[in-house]
């Protein structure tokens, strides 16, 4: 099947079953951050993020922050979650994904990927075998070559619609 479609779309990151994660064996979260957890032009995580990733540590998750932003970018957020981060990470490039993979000694089978853009955070972990799951983003503010991956998505979604497989705002588990 295409490597653009996700295995779960949600509203957000706050509408998705963890419980239903954790039962499908599900060990490490890889989210990525901006429009992801954050709007893109906030500094800092807010309460309702940190309640979220707290929730999911004490559920036994392994949280990462998986970005393709710089360090400097991601370090607050590091500090303020308390969760292990992987910046530069180039997705849709897999290669720090197998990385963390190793690191942490995951299966395929253990590892999911959040994150708003088919183009970098969906194609990169189907790319490998992970799970993914798509969320829509969470501002329209984007940097400059996210807004022309965002383009260049309307096309996919389009075609999936089409086809039935994903429509824009019709969420599936």
């Amino acid at each position: 099947m295409d490597n653009f479609i996700p295995d779960m779309y949600q509203k957000s990151i706050y509408h998705i079953d963890y419980d239903k994660l954790k039962e499908d064996g599900i060990k490490c979260i890889l989210f990525d951050l901006d429009n992801t957890c954050i709007p893109y032009k906030d500094k800092e995580p807010n309460k309702k993020l940190i309640d979220l990733f707290e929730t999911l540590k004490d559920m036994d998750f392994k949280v990462i922050i998986f970005s393709n932003a710089t360090k400097k970018r991601i370090m607050p957020f590091k500090n303020a979650l308390r969760v292990d981060c992987s910046a530069k990470s180039r997705k849709p490039s897999t290669k720090k994904l197998l990385k963390i993979m190793k690191l942490f000694k995951y299966d395929l089978s253990n590892v999911v990927i959040i994150g708003d853009q088919l183009y970098t955070d969906i194609l990169c972990g189907n790319r490998v075998g992970i799970k993914t799951v798509l969320v829509n983003p969470m501002s329209k503010d984007d940097m400059f070559w996210t807004k022309f991956l965002r383009f260049r998505e309307k096309g996919k979604f389009k075609k999936f619609a089409k086809m039935g497989i994903l429509k824009k705002g019709k969420y599936y588990e």
